[in-house]
């Protein structure tokens, strides 16, 4: 389809419990926030909320149905959780076309609100992504250096330069969970010959799943159970493949006392060393279960 500037599409979806407990199993993030009542309901959020990756799920149904379409592949996704995303409120999804690139990528501003009150934002932020038929060039160069940033240098345990690593394989069996929870049906990552057609070795991994590691390791080891997510950059440099070994890394890279903010750097790198995710994570450790001495097993 030729789309244009200013094109808008959007759906509902109804979030509930068991949706959060499904995605913690399928991301490995059972951060009491999202999973454990009693917790939640003594943090400022007051019950428990979405992980903010469960809504990029959601929000990548509407990319492989609607703008673009299916067969698109994700190259950038920025997002912010301004306010939490509550069991039984019906959300509305809003995607709008904001520019075409000269490659034809499409820029995409992406918004998730309430149905009742749409002046409560959920999630907003911008993606650029390929539709089907436009072949990005990846790169496989690996991952650049963290460079740390000005700040305080102590906050509940917690030091610039800490670090935790990840590893983790995809199956088959998680990319059906994927696509059953969050609806989201892109022939990419389930039908072998369309993958191949788009420049692919086999069907991909979700793009969710990939930002799902960083959820993981954000919300139950570094900075720990109880954080929560506040914004998001992600650039994919490559595509992953189910039976791929991927490590996944977080390293704070700045931490705002004043504010209970930290800032970290999010990489993700194949088995031969490609880069396929490089990201910058901001989140809130108000909420943290632990804030005493990280221990021995954090980097330094």
């Amino acid at each position: 389809m030729n789309w244009k500037i200013g094109d808008t599409v959007s759906f509902r979806r109804i979030l509930t419990q068991e949706d959060f407990n499904r995605f913690a199993a399928l991301s490995w993030d059972d951060n009491p926030i999202h999973c454990d009542t009693a917790f939640a309901a003594k943090s400022h959020f007051g019950g428990t909320v979405a992980h903010g990756m469960f809504l990029y799920s959601v929000l990548s149904k509407g990319l492989s149905e609607l703008i673009p379409g299916p067969g698109a592949i994700q190259l950038e996704q920025e997002m912010m959780h301004p306010n939490g995303t509550y069991t039984g409120e019906e959300i509305v999804i809003t995607l709008t076309v904001k520019d075409i690139n000269a490659d034809g990528t499409l820029e995409l501003t992406t918004v998730i609100s309430k149905a009742s009150d749409p002046a409560n934002i959920k999630h907003q932020g911008r993606a650029r992504v390929a539709p089907c038929g436009v072949k990005p060039e990846f790169s496989n160069a690996p991952a650049a250096p963290t460079v740390q940033q000005e700040g305080d240098d102590y906050l509940y345990g917690l030091k610039p330069g800490m670090f935790k690593e990840k590893k983790r394989t995809f199956t088959a069996a998680d990319l059906a969970e994927y696509g059953n929870l969050s609806g989201d049906r892109n022939p990419i990552m389930r039908e072998a010959e369309f993958a191949k057609a788009a420049g692919f070795k086999d069907v991909i991994v979700p793009w969710p799943l990939l930002a799902g590691m960083f959820s993981d390791m954000l919300g139950t080891d570094l900075p720990g159970r109880g954080t929560g997510w506040m914004k998001q950059k992600l650039i994919y440099k490559s595509a992953a493949l189910p039976g791929e070994e991927l490590t996944a890394r977080v390293e704070i890279t700045r931490l705002r006392a004043d504010k209970e903010l930290v800032n970290l750097r999010s990489t993700i790198v194949g088995p031969d060393g490609r880069l396929i995710c490089d990201g910058e994570s901001l989140v809130l450790v108000r909420n943290l279960e632990d804030k005493g001495d990280k221990g021995p097993n954090f980097g330094r």
